[in-house]
């Protein structure tokens, strides 16, 4: 069941050069997926990263409506995981202000952001002036160049506004839609769904930071139409307030619901053990191992990758090195079989 792989020796990735590299788009939002590409910029790929823009919580939240930009967060994370800069300036970077009357709550990152939009007048100029001056591997973009606002029908009837407010809401959550819904996607985005040969959706919160992008009109409908392979990377834990009680075949129901087609090539899901005392601390917070219902999943038609893929220190995450070993051989593979 599980498909395993090495690690590639540093002296091939240096020999893969820019037109042999192939080309991955990836979607989403929140720490989940920065931590994932972190893994994969060590790989002989050519990232574009398409990022939410549905904040509206803290320093992005107070950024967007002042300054009325969208939000920074999720971007300046991206930004970070990709840059090819020293410890010390990605965690200048992230650098959040404890004090300071106007200051408080926010980070360097987002402030850097701000300010580059207004120097140059455009947020997207902005995230590729910032990108040049990082060494970003990759390119970032927003999946528009417009704040949207989320909202979300519940199950018990209610409608509830704002991407922070929804997991706090105390109902299921039944779809989630975007204002404005007839919002442009960026031209770049688009194209880099066309020419990717793979497209890669998650981690990160379902409702709030994954669906959101494709939502957006043409985006869903360009990967539906895409040759590239398409590949889901589940979340390892449930997520209070959004996906209590979930399974993986929960999470691509979910995304089956709002865009209306099957989706997905591959499944990418934990399988390996999380200790007791660790789901228990996540218990207290109301969040457990996402269930993985292979014969589920597999009867729906998607193909599963599953291996030991979390690591906890002080918190769980995806074992970036191991999850980006299974996309860029999957990827590759893909690519011999189009051949």
């Amino acid at each position: 069941m599980p498909t395993r792989t090495g690690t590639k020796g540093a002296a091939s990735r240096k020999g893969a050069n820019n037109k042999s590299r192939s080309k991955i788009t990836v979607i989403g939002g929140g720490t989940g997926l920065s931590v994932m590409l972190r893994g994969l910029k060590q790989k002989p790929l050519d990232i574009t990263a398409i990022v939410t823009v549905a904040d509206d919580g803290g320093s992005s939240g107070v950024l967007r409506n002042e300054l009325h930009i969208p939000p920074p967060g999720d971007i300046r994370n991206v930004l970070t995981a990709l840059a090819d800069v020293e410890p010390t300036m990605a965690e200048l970077l992230r650098h959040r202000f404890n004090g300071g009357t106007g200051l408080a709550g926010h980070s360097l990152g987002n402030l850097m952001l701000a300010a580059m939009t207004d120097i140059t007048g455009d947020f997207v100029t902005a995230i590729r002036e910032l990108s040049r001056v990082l060494a970003v591997r990759g390119q970032v973009l927003p999946a528009a160049d417009q704040a949207i606002v989320l909202k979300a029908e519940m199950m018990d009837g209610s409608l509830v506004t704002g991407e922070s407010m929804i997991p706090q809401a105390g109902s299921a959550i039944k779809r989630v839609m975007i204002e404005p819904p007839d919002v442009e996607p960026l031209e770049e985005a688009v194209q880099a769904l066309r020419q990717a040969d793979a497209i890669l959706i998650g981690p990160g919160s379902l409702y709030t930071s994954i669906i959101p992008n494709l939502l957006v009109p043409k985006l869903a409908q360009t990967i539906m139409e895409s040759e590239a392979v398409k590949i889901f990377v589940c979340n390892v834990m449930t997520q209070p307030g959004e996906t209590d009680g979930y399974s993986v075949s929960d999470h691509l129901e979910a995304v089956h619901q709002h865009v209306g087609h099957h989706l997905f090539d591959y499944v990418i899901v934990n399988d390996g053990e999380i200790p007791p005392q660790v789901q228990s601390a996540y218990a207290e917070q109301g969040a457990q191992a996402v269930h993985l219902d292979l014969d589920e999943v597999r009867r729906r038609g998607y193909q599963v990758i599953a291996d030991r893929l979390v690591l906890f220190q002080t918190f769980l995450r995806h074992d970036a090195a191991r999850l980006s070993d299974h996309i860029y051989q999957l990827v590759e593979r893909w690519k011999l079989r189009k051949r």
